[in-house]
């Protein structure tokens, strides 16, 4: 069965004399869809089910046409967990790092695992997709999720649904990065990939680091997450010093594990930089800040100097994948150094 959207509008003379761009989305619907009729002020357009999703295609139709490049970018909530939080500050005392994110009585933090959706022309590239829901409840146990969102629920307010994605790019492939990756069958049978019409992109270096784990980090690399995407024929690797667009940069540092992928995207005259467990949170801005979860902490600690400097220099809007509260930050130079001044949300900039 075909299915009906609807284009709303009073009448067609207002459209004319006032609406001049809607006059242009009406024709383009039209274009797309090809039936349509008039009811109750409404005109409904009858859309075949080989078009997935009716807005995507029509932006798509504006992108051909006009020759004009679509950038768009979309917070992704995908939920929280808890993690200790001595473990996410390691070596800075207690006394310090929880006025930045108060613990509860377990020692426990809460952490956001926030993604980023990045619409670049005819490609609808997400940015790691959290923890995933295919896992025991022995597992989830262990990290306390909570809050309402999913990725699909996010997807879906912004009109998207997991099989409009075209490239799902992974920073690294610890579980709470990757693990919406891979979904089981309806016969719970069998994994497959949450994303059936998209590339996965990791890198060599970093599959070969997470596929023969190192005893230190073998519990966040699950084969259930990794090994059903090579087996998909959906895999591909970016080379060392390749971006994935002209406007999706890609920096790579190994202090917290070998190969991690940090997307800098530029966007409205700025670059975004997506942190991911480089710069955690806003409360990882100072330098000394580094995870107990790093491989190499010194590693890190020239890492994020060498990054941070960059965003001061070149004006970085910093994205932060795990802030609680926080969506990006901005840095600003002080005599001792890189000092976050403000923290914005994405959809101020």
């Amino acid at each position: 069965m075909p299915r009906e959207f609807f284009f709303n509008t009073e009448n067609t003379k207002k459209i004319h004399r006032e609406h001049k761009e809607n006059l242009r989305l009406f024709c383009v619907i039209r274009e797309i869809c090809g039936k349509y009729f008039f009811k109750n002020q409404r005109i409904y357009f009858v859309v075949s089910h080989s078009i997935r999703n009716p807005k995507f295609a029509i932006r798509n139709y504006f992108t051909f046409t006009t020759q004009r490049k679509i950038l768009n970018l979309y917070t992704i909530d995908t939920g929280f967990f808890k993690l200790d939080g001595g473990a996410m500050f390691g070596v800075v005392p207690k006394s310090m790092w929880k006025k930045l994110n108060p613990p509860d009585d377990n020692n426990m933090c809460n952490w956001a695992m926030r993604c980023l959706l990045v619409e670049d022309g005819d490609r609808l590239i997400l940015i790691d997709n959290g923890i995933g829901n295919k896992q025991d409840d022995k597992f989830f146990g262990y990290y306390f999720l909570n809050g309402d969102d999913t990725l699909s629920k996010s997807l879906a307010k912004h009109g998207f649904h997991e099989d409009d994605i075209t490239d799902m790019f992974l920073t690294h492939l610890h579980f709470d990065h990757f693990g919406g990756s891979i979904k089981w069958n309806s016969a719970k049978d069998r994994l497959e990939p949450v994303f059936k019409n998209a590339t996965y992109w990791s890198n060599a270096k970093h599959w070969e680091w997470a596929t023969k784990p190192n005893a230190r980090e073998k519990a966040s690399f699950l084969k259930d997450n990794i090994m059903p995407i090579q087996e998909s024929g959906q895999l591909k690797f970016i080379k060392d010093g390749d971006n994935l667009t002209s406007d999706f940069k890609v920096r790579t540092v190994s202090g917290h594990t070998e190969s991690m992928m940090l997307p800098i995207i530029n966007y409205k005259g700025k670059k975004i930089a997506y942190c991911a467990d480089l710069i955690p949170s806003a409360g990882h801005t100072p330098i000394p800040y580094v995870m107990a979860y790093d491989t190499r902490p010194l590693l890190s600690l020239q890492e994020k100097t060498d990054f941070l400097n960059d965003a001061v220099k070149e004006n970085y809007v910093l994205f932060f994948e795990h802030d609680p509260v926080n969506e990006c930050g901005i840095m600003e130079s002080t005599e001792r150094g890189p000092k976050l001044k403000e923290t914005v949300s994405l959809a101020s900039i």
